[in-house]
């Protein structure tokens, strides 16, 4: 099933007004509160944490639940930096981090064996969809943008 480019056009200006609309937000909230910087998530004006626009880097069994416990939707990406298809899909994943309410959390499966072990990584790419603390999908194998948006969009609240 194919969208037509007039649905996807909306849908992408849709987007993009609520990515202006919760920048606006976040400036409003640092003009009141005269704070710059802080964590790698700010928080709204609701009191709930914001999700970054960049992937996080997960160092440790411990960061991993801390990422999975503070955000709705996380999309968990296991890859390895000698991996073509992970390469090759680096710049999807960037841009679903920053075009979508989920975090994505990236866990080189070199550096982080026990968590790679922990999630049934035996293949990579593969990444992992958690919703409210829980895996909810897995995809394994090269995906593409699309793809990845589709799974999160499934999830979010």
């Amino acid at each position: 099933m194919t969208e037509s480019p007039d649905s996807a056009d909306a849908e992408k200006s849709e987007r993009e007004r609520i990515r202006e609309e919760k920048l606006r937000e976040l400036r409003r909230e640092l003009d009141e509160n005269g704070e710059v910087g802080g964590s790698s998530a700010d928080v709204t004006n609701d009191g709930s944490e914001a999700t970054p626009d960049e992937p996080i880097e997960v160092d440790g069994s411990d960061a991993f639940q801390r990422v999975v416990a503070e955000y709705d939707v996380v999309l968990v990406d296991c890859y390895a930096d000698w991996c073509g298809p992970c390469q090759m899909m680096e710049p999807a994943v960037e841009a679903v981090a920053a075009a979508t309410d989920a975090a994505v959390a990236k866990v080189d499966i070199d550096a982080n064996p026990e968590i790679a072990r922990e999630l049934g990584a035996r293949s990579i790419p593969t990444l992992l969809v958690y919703a409210d603390g829980e895996v909810v999908d897995r995809l394994v194998g090269a995906q593409d943008r699309a793809t990845l948006e589709s799974a999160i969009a499934q999830h979010a609240a």
